[in-house]
């Protein structure tokens, strides 16, 4: 007969899952964002373009819908992180682009409607002859995709609506260095090019105020040598400051079309800027990337990952990133699919319920009182056993030479127990 199960033994029911816990972080390094890219397989031609195509796509139907400045901010840094968890082929850019855009209307209390995003992206393409209105019956499909991708952004940024907003940093550094009115109007359209990076997840609002405004200042070549008021009163720090610059300079060399601020200036001048912030970086020993910290080595070697390069000239996507049917469908598209990047957290509905919170210190909180529950103790004791050690009889010369009725004692060269030496005495 089977044993009976643990459960029936034991008398207590085996209790619910304890759920997966999953804390926002409201910074990322450089370092996170690459492993992320590398873990799902990204390209990075693609993705450079992919990301590019989708910023823009965001300020152009914000322009077109009048929403304010603060609505792009948030909706490009949820855009950013939901790419950072879905691969490029489980949606297209234009649909995670206005998901990304509702979900940021509602958090900013700019209220627009899936359809009203839709039909102003579609009015852009076409003459005037050919506007729709919003309550055409052919964005009735598209709107159920973008619906459906709304809550994978919510998911990806773990609920966190804590957005910043760094033109306020902006204006105040701007009046307190007393930089000029030119020079301010391109430090503001610097800011609106570094949401084309990643620097908006990695750094704070100061540190983005400062580096606009002194590559502003390198651009028009206008108050040269500014450094503004102090690092530390403003929470911040020169290697913070040179990355940034660094990440919008390889935004103005490797992509200057695609930015506002690029195409205004020949590509000569990024250049040589890019090269006094890399002679500036060697001369005081600083890293590209802070907080950046290398891999652990094994048996001298580093462990078997590469990091992406970025390209010099992006590619341009020659396949259609479908969620593998015939039409794209992200609605129905599970937030941790068999072909998601990130696991580990386990299958929605079956590991167990995942759990989003905002502070860090209740979550490990959490952890290590539900940990004590499935800490499995033991203890040891040392018990003294008498053994009965059996004697085993001692062979003497009788029982070692009975080898067989031939061999009795009485035949052989050997029968004599005298031993003569054949070499002759001298």
């Amino acid at each position: 007969m089977a044993p009976a199960p643990e459960q029936a033994q034991t008398g207590n029911p085996i209790g619910p899952h304890p759920s997966f816990i999953q804390v926002a972080k409201p910074y990322m390094f450089q370092q996170q964002i690459q492993s992320q890219l590398m873990i799902m397989g990204t390209n990075p031609s693609r993705e450079d373009q992919f990301r590019l195509q989708g910023v823009t796509w965001i300020n152009d139907v914000r322009i077109a819908l009048q929403l304010p400045v603060r609505t792009f901010c948030t909706a490009v840094t949820y855009y950013h992180r939901f790419r950072l968890i879905h691969k490029d082929t489980e949606y297209q850019y234009q649909d995670a682009a206005a998901a990304a855009l509702l979900t940021a209307c509602k958090i900013e209390d700019t209220l627009k409607k899936s359809r009203d995003i839709l039909c102003a992206a579609h009015n852009l393409k076409h003459s005037a002859a050919d506007h729709l209105s919003s309550d055409d019956s052919v964005f009735e499909g598209p709107s159920k995709v973008v619906i459906g991708l709304e809550r994978l952004m919510l998911e990806a940024s773990v609920f966190d609506f804590r957005v910043r907003y760094p033109q306020k940093h902006l204006i105040k550094l701007v009046k307190k260095g007393g930089i000029q009115k030119d020079v301010a109007q391109v430090a503001y359209q610097v800011m609106l090019d570094l949401y084309r990076t990643f620097a908006p997840l990695k750094q704070t609002c100061s540190t983005m105020a400062f580096a606009c405004v002194e590559l502003a200042t390198l651009i028009v070549e206008k108050q040269k040598g500014w450094r503004g008021p102090p690092y530390k009163k403003w929470w911040t720090s020169r290697s913070e400051i040179m990355e940034t610059m660094l990440d919008l300079l390889d935004l103005y060399t490797h992509f200057q079309k695609q930015s506002l601020v690029g195409p205004s200036h020949h590509i000569d001048k990024f250049i040589n800027i890019r090269l006094k912030i890399n002679q500036e970086l060697d001369e005081k020993k600083l890293p590209r990337h802070t907080e950046h910290y290398e891999l652990p080595r094994n048996n001298g070697n580093r462990a078997n990952i590469k990091t992406p390069k970025t390209p010099i000239t992006p590619a341009s996507p020659t396949e259609v990133r479908l969620n593998g049917r015939d039409v794209a469908s992200p609605a129905t598209m599970s937030p941790k699919s068999s072909s998601s990047g990130r696991r580990g957290i386990g299958t929605r509905g079956q590991d167990g319920t995942v759990r989003f919170m905002l502070d860090a210190n209740t979550a490990k909180e959490e952890r290590d009182t539900v940990n004590e529950y499935f800490r499995n103790e033991f203890e040891d004791y040392e018990v003294e056993v008498e053994e009965t050690v059996p004697v085993e009889p001692i062979p003497t010369l009788h029982t070692n030479n009975r080898r067989g009725p031939h061999h009795d004692g009485r035949h052989g060269r050997d029968h004599h127990h005298h031993h003569f030496n054949k070499r002759m005495r001298r």
